[in-house]
């Protein structure tokens, strides 16, 4: 029962992980962080991201253009930048260290010490990629929140808000630490079938000097 439990909490918290790490890509280039929806044109909508601002009409479509620097972004537009790339990475790395140690998986298929290590290993490195994604998509969030609640900026001139890649970032982090947490606990699990394994062996090499003498066993 508690192997079985092991794997399940080892498949479910891959694919969790899994799943954060393609919603931290998407999110990376999905032009959605912020939206803007203009009172005196409703038919015009601007959305912007980490790459590029778009403008949606409904006549022409959607129409991007790329930043043209980097470093006249805004700082939380630059360090997003980077911490995403961040997260991207860590999530890969972590599907690799900790595919290695899945029980299900024949390579290594004795060196159960080495699998634990790598588990613990990959839930660390997922925890770190969800903080990475977290923490751009979190702080966006609140410049828009203050730059929207800003009174020296007058009531006419629109507001940015909330745009769909921040929620999609929020899921992806979440997903990624509830993973890195469930492969942690599976890497830390009791595992009885190997205990009981290392005891029937010494039973048996206990045993063995009586067998060769051709004597009983001295517990009967």
């Amino acid at each position: 029962m508690a192997l079985v439990l092991r794997v399940v909490m080892q498949f479910v918290g891959l694919l969790l992980s899994l799943l954060g790490w393609v919603l931290s890509i998407i999110t990376t280039y999905l032009p959605h962080w912020k939206n803007l929806n203009l009172d005196l044109n409703e038919m015009e909508n601007w959305t912007m991201g980490l790459w590029q601002a778009c403008v949606i009409q409904e006549e022409v479509g959607m129409q991007c253009k790329d930043f043209d620097s980097f470093l006249a972004l805004p700082a939380e537009l630059r360090v997003s930048r980077i911490l995403m790339f961040l997260s991207n990475g860590l999530g890969f790395l972590g599907l690799l260290v900790s595919g290695f140690g899945l029980d299900c998986l024949r390579l290594g298929e004795r060196q159960q010490e080495l699998k634990k290590r790598l588990l613990t290993l990959g839930g660390a490195v997922f925890w770190a990629a969800g903080i990475a994604a977290l923490v751009p998509v979190s702080w966006v969030a609140h410049m828009t929140v203050q730059e929207f609640w800003d009174e020296t900026i007058p009531e006419i001139v629109p507001r940015w808000e909330f745009g769909e890649a921040l929620f999609i970032g929020w899921f992806a982090g979440f997903s990624l630490l509830l993973g890195g947490c469930l492969l942690s606990c599976a890497a830390c699990s009791t595992q009885a079938p190997l205990a009981s394994g290392h005891y029937a062996v010494a039973e048996t090499q206990t045993q063995c000097p009586y067998l060769e003498n051709g004597t009983a066993d001295p517990k009967v």
